[in-house]
């Protein structure tokens, strides 16, 4: 299982931005240069962001991208969902029947099981992260995320 060179991208724009304290936000060009992606790349990510609703932006001169909302209510299970979906979505099964129109293991499938409960597992953390929680050194961001992860071990070990 791997992310996507535009979730880690998208996620590390909306933390620049978040850091960011310029008043008019900051340009494509500037996010290019500080993150070291090419402006294309920049560009087409910042789209895809502000569609989904977490930025906003201004044309002109003193014109930039900036968050539209506080980095406390932007979630980073629902940032990642908008730049490449979850692992499992509902429709999975029909998106990979292979040849046939339906999954010739549509009725008892073991593996749907599985990719369920992990994206289960994954929605529990990514559902409590904020890109503020984000916005701390590494040291602090890994012990919240193991914070995280312990209360869902606990909440799993109940069952």
């Amino acid at each position: 299982m791997k992310f996507s060179t535009q979730e880690e991208y998208g996620l590390r724009l909306l933390l620049r931005i978040a850091k960011s304290d310029s008043p008019n936000g900051l340009t494509i060009p500037e996010i290019s240069e500080l993150e070291g992606l090419s402006t294309a790349n920049v560009g087409k990510i910042l789209r895809t962001l502000r569609i989904a609703g977490f930025i906003e932006s201004a044309r002109g001169q003193t014109g930039g991208y900036k968050l539209k909302m506080d980095p406390n209510e932007i979630l980073i299970g629902d940032i990642l969902t908008s730049l490449g979906g979850k692992l499992y979505e509902s429709n999975f099964c029909d998106t990979h029947a292979g040849v046939e129109n339906i999954c010739t293991n549509s009725i008892d499938c073991s593996i749907r099981s599985l990719w369920k409960t992990i994206q289960n597992m994954l929605d529990g953390v990514l559902s409590k992260f904020t890109l503020q929680d984000l916005l701390g050194n590494e040291e602090e961001v890994e012990a919240l995320a193991n914070s995280f992860a312990e209360k869902l071990e606990a909440q799993l070990n109940k069952y």
